[in-house]
C-alpha cells in the first residue's frame, strides 16, 4: 500500500504547531507496518540548510494557478527510512513565516495544485492521499472534479484530518476562477460556498472519502453547535464516514530515559532522579530549590483556547497555595504581558519564558511535578501525554484529547492518571488544582500516580494500526465499488 502525506508543515523540517509532530512521526510508524508512505510539502525559506543540502532535485513542472503559470521544483530528501518531497517555488515560500500572509489562498491554491500535478512527473501513484487542515483542503476536492477521470488518478482515494476547525481557509469568492479553475456552479452550500466566502476546509469535507479528527472526543464535539464553527450539519451528515483516532508521541524524541536536554536521565524504575530535574529547573528561574514544594508548570501558545483566561481569573487566588508557578510559551500580547507581570510581582514563586525553546520545554516536563491544561477547547493535545511521558501529572479540563487521554484520579478505586475539570469555570479549576496539591502531599499516592504515568503507551503505534486498517478499508470498499457498481 502506498500514501502520500500532503502537508502544509513537518518536523523536523518546518513546525508551527502539532500538525509538524503528527507528519513527521506517523509516516515512520506507518513504514514500519509495511506501507510505502511518504510526505509532501512546500519548501520554506525557514527549512535549516542541513537539511536543504540534503535535498536532490527529481522534477520540474509548470502548475497552473487560474490563468497563471507558475514554476515548480520538486526536491527528495531521505530521513529515518520515509522519503520526503519539497515543493520549491521560492515567490510563494521564500517568507520568513509559514502562514499569515496576504497571498495564502493563493499559496496553499498552487500547493494543493502542485501535489496533483507532480505525481505522475515522480512516478509514484498513492492508493490513498491523506490530506491535513485547511491547506491541503482543496486536494480531495479538485482530485474528484477535475483529475478522477484521468486513469492515473481513478483509483486514488483521500482521507483528511482535522487538526483545528477552527480554521478554515476562508477566502473571497472571486478565488474559484482566479486561482482554483473553477467557474460559478461550485459557488453553492452543496460544494465551496460558506457564509459567502469559499472555505478550503469545506472543500475537503464535501469531498474527501474518509474524514478523521485527532481524537475520538473531538470527533463527537465538532458535530454540536458549540465546537462545530459552523459546520457541525456538515459534519452530522458526514458522520459515517467520520473516524476519531487519537493522536501519539514520538516516544524516542520523548524519552526521559535519553533525553539530551535533561540535567538527569531517569526511567520509571529510577524516579527519584527526576528530582533532579525539578532543582536544576528551579535554579534557572530564579526560584527557591524546595523539594517538598509543587511546581506547577505550562508550556502554551498564549492564547484564549488554551484557557488562560481561567489562570488570569484566579492567578492570585493560586499564589495563595504553597506552590511553585513555571510558565513558558508566545501569542497574544495581552497574555505575554500578564505572564511577565505576575513573574515580577511573585518573584520566587513564579518564572516565565516568553518565546519558545525546546530543549527549556523538555527540562520543563521533566522537572515539573505537575502540568496545567485548561483549555477551551483541545482537539488532542500533545502536551498532556509528553508530561505524562515524563511522570509530570496533568491537570487538564474534560475536551477533546484531554478527556480521551487522562484519567482523573479516583481515591476509592485508586485509579487514574491526573486531575480533570468539566466546566470552563476558574473556580472548577482552582478546586482541582487544590485537590492536586492535597494529593502530592501524600507520597504514596504520588508514588502511585508518577508510576503509573509513566508505564503508559502515548506512542504512534496504536494510533498507526488504526490508520492502516482505515485505509485498508477505504481501498477495500473502493474494490467493492468497482465489482458491483
Amino acid at each position: 500500500m502506498k500514501v502520500l502525506f500532503a502537508v502544509s508543515e513537518c518536523a523536523p523540517f518546518a513546525k508551527s504547531g502539532g500538525l509538524a509532530d503528527v507528519a513527521g512521526a506517523l509516516p515512520k510508524e506507518l513504514r514500519r507496518l509495511g506501507i510505502d508512505a511518504r510526505v509532501m510539502l512546500p519548501k520554506y525559506e525557514t527549512i535549516a540548510p542541513e537539511w536543504k543540502k540534503k535535498m536532490k532535485k527529481v522534477a520540474e513542472l509548470i502548475v497552473p494557478v487560474g490563468w497563471r503559470r507558475q514554476y515548480c521544483g520538486v526536491e527528495e530528501l531521505r530521513h529515518d527510512g520515509v522519503i520526503y518531497y519539497f515543493i520549491d517555488n521560492e515567490y510563494y515560500f521564500k517568507r520568513p513565516q509559514l502562514y499569515g500572509h496576504y497571498d495564502d489562498g493563493e499559496r496553499f491554491a498552487y500547493f494543493c495544485r502542485a501535489v496533483l500535478e507532480v505525481l505522475p512527473e515522480i512516478q509514484f501513484q498513492p492508493d490513498v492521499i491523506h490530506c491535513h487542515d485547511w491547506h491541503t483542503g482543496m486536494v480531495p476536492f479538485l482530485l474528484r472534479e477535475q483529475y478522477r477521470h484521468e486513469l492515473f488518478y481513478v483509483d486514488m482515494r483521500t482521507v483528511f484530518t482535522i487538526h483545528n476547525l477552527q480554521f478554515q481557509g476562508l477566502f473571497p469568492r472571486g478565488i474559484l476562477e482566479d486561482l482554483l479553475n473553477l467557474d460559478g456552479r461550485y459557488f453553492t452550500v452543496d460544494h465551496l460556498e460558506f457564509y459567502g466566502c469559499v472555505s478550503f476546509m469545506k472543500g475537503a469535507l464535501v469531498a474527501s472519502d474518509l474524514i478523521t479528527t485527532v481524537s475520538p472526543t473531538y470527533k463527537e464535539e465538532i458535530q454540536t453547535a458549540y465546537y462545530g464553527e459552523r459546520l457541525d450539519g456538515l459534519l452530522r451528515a458526514r458522520r459515517d464516514d467520520l473516524l476519531g483516532i487519537l493522536n501519539g508521541i514520538d516516544d524516542e524524541f520523548y524519552n526521559p530515559e535519553a533525553d539530551p536536554f535533561l540535567t538527569a536521565t531517569y526511567s520509571v524504575h529510577t524516579r527519584e532522579r527526576k528530582q533532579l530535574n525539578k532543582r536544576a529547573l528551579q535554579r534557572q528561574f530564579g526560584l527557591p530549590e524546595w523539594d517538598d514544594v509543587p511546581l506547577i508548570a505550562m508550556v502554551t501558545r498564549m492564547t484564549a483556547q488554551k484557557g488562560l483566561d481561567l489562570v488570569t481569573c484566579v492567578f492570585h487566588e493560586m499564589m495563595s497555595e504553597d506552590m511553585q508557578l513555571v510558565v513558558l510559551g508566545t501569542g497574544d500580547w495581552r497574555f505575554e504581558q500578564f505572564f511577565s507581570q505576575m513573574a515580577a510581582a511573585y518573584p520566587g514563586k513564579v518564572g516565565v519564558y516568553i518565546g519558545f525553546h525546546e530543549p527549556l520545554a523538555h527540562q520543563i516536563y521533566a522537572g515539573a511535578d505537575l502540568f496545567l491544561i485548561p483549555s477551551l477547547f483541545e482537539p488532542c493535545g500533545l502536551s498532556q501525554m509528553i508530561a505524562l511521558r515524563y511522570g509530570t501529572i496533568p491537570i487538564v479540563r474534560e475536551t477533546g484529547g484531554l478527556n480521551d487521554t487522562v484519567q482523573s484520579y479516583n481515591e476509592i478505586t485508586k485509579e487514574g492518571n491526573g486531575f480533570s475539570f468539566t466546566n470552563f469555570n476558574a473556580h472548577d479549576m482552582l478546586y482541582t488544582i487544590r485537590r492536586a496539591l492535597s494529593f502530592y502531599r501524600q507520597p504514596s499516592v504520588w508514588e502511585q500516580l508518577t508510576e503509573r504515568a509513566m508505564r503508559g503507551d502515548y506512542s504512534w503505534r496504536r494510533s498507526a494500526n488504526q490508520y492502516k486498517q482505515a485505509y485498508e478499508q477505504l481501498i477495500k470498499k473502493e474494490e467493492h465499488t468497482l465489482v458491483h457498481g
